[in-house]
């Protein structure tokens, strides 16, 4: 876990985009459960949040 924490401060690309994936399957789910309207509210946004990200990360150093 530490080597997680280290490799965000250092900026790295492997946490950077491990961070970015969870957070667009967290958006993806968001999309597809039907029962939550704010989490159906907020699923675009959150997934766009993540690839736009990942995108970012995808420059880092490794």
């Amino acid at each position: 876990m530490s080597q997680f924490v280290q490799g965000l401060m250092r900026l790295r690309r492997g946490p950077w985009e491990m961070l970015a994936s969870v957070l667009i399957a967290i958006g993806v789910v968001m999309l597809m459960q039907p029962v939550v309207l704010w989490a159906y509210t907020y699923s675009f946004i959150v997934t766009l949040t993540g690839t736009v990200m990942f995108i970012i990360v995808s420059h880092f150093p490794d």
